[in-house]
């Protein structure tokens, strides 16, 4: 069982990393909230991690803190929720989750692709009683170290942007419009940072 990986960051596509670990490459599948704390390619990252064997593959799974990856392992064990759809939950801030579950708040949940309301509400009862003694953040304390990527050009980041978001399950037109919106922003200066303002307009808190 690979329970931690420390090494080289060598390539980052949303939602793919590949980890180079003294001359070994770990490819590994991570969700958006470890995606925004990484920093440039050729960088050092510490990741704890879960390994998938199903059917027809074997994954792994990079998370930037334990706290991620706890709620991984409680979102893949509620009924009808797997690795693929986790990751895609997770594109919301793991605070925000704890605070759906401890809300109801079905709405935030179904707007992930591929949760249905059935779904959302399974997890919520399946959940709360899990999560109930977590410490949730404010808003303004969650998601650490946007902006680390180089400036890219304004094409690039579109592009990469896109990508991860059709990677994550939304549909070509959906990522489109809100990766337009989020470029209207002139901060914005990493495909990370791009990635964070558009879920954040498709995923309320």
């Amino acid at each position: 069982m690979i329970g931690r990986l420390k090494g080289v960051l060598l390539e980052k596509q949303a939602p793919h990393l590949l980890v180079d670990v003294h001359g070994v490459g770990y490819e590994l599948q991570a969700p958006m909230t470890t995606f925004f704390s990484l920093g440039e390619i050729g960088a050092e990252v510490l990741l704890h991690t879960h390994f998938s064997v199903s059917e027809n593959a074997q994954q792994l799974f990079g998370f930037a803190d334990k706290r991620d990856r706890e709620l991984f392992r409680l979102l893949i064990k509620v009924n009808g929720v797997g690795p693929k759809m986790a990751v895609g939950i997770m594109s919301i801030d793991t605070d925000e989750i704890v605070r759906c579950v401890m809300d109801n708040n079905v709405e935030a949940l179904v707007k992930v692709p591929g949760v249905g309301k059935k779904t959302a509400e399974r997890l919520i009862i399946e959940m709360r009683d899990k999560v109930k003694g977590w410490n949730y953040a404010n808003e303004s304390a969650s998601v650490a170290s946007v902006g680390q990527s180089p400036v890219s050009s304004q094409n690039t980041l579109v592009a990469e942007a896109e990508s991860a978001l059709i990677a994550l399950g939304y549909k070509p037109a959906e990522a489109g419009r809100a990766v337009s919106n989020a470029m209207k922003n002139a901060e914005l200066d990493s495909a990370e940072a791009v990635i964070r303002v558009a879920l954040k307009s498709m995923l309320p808190s």
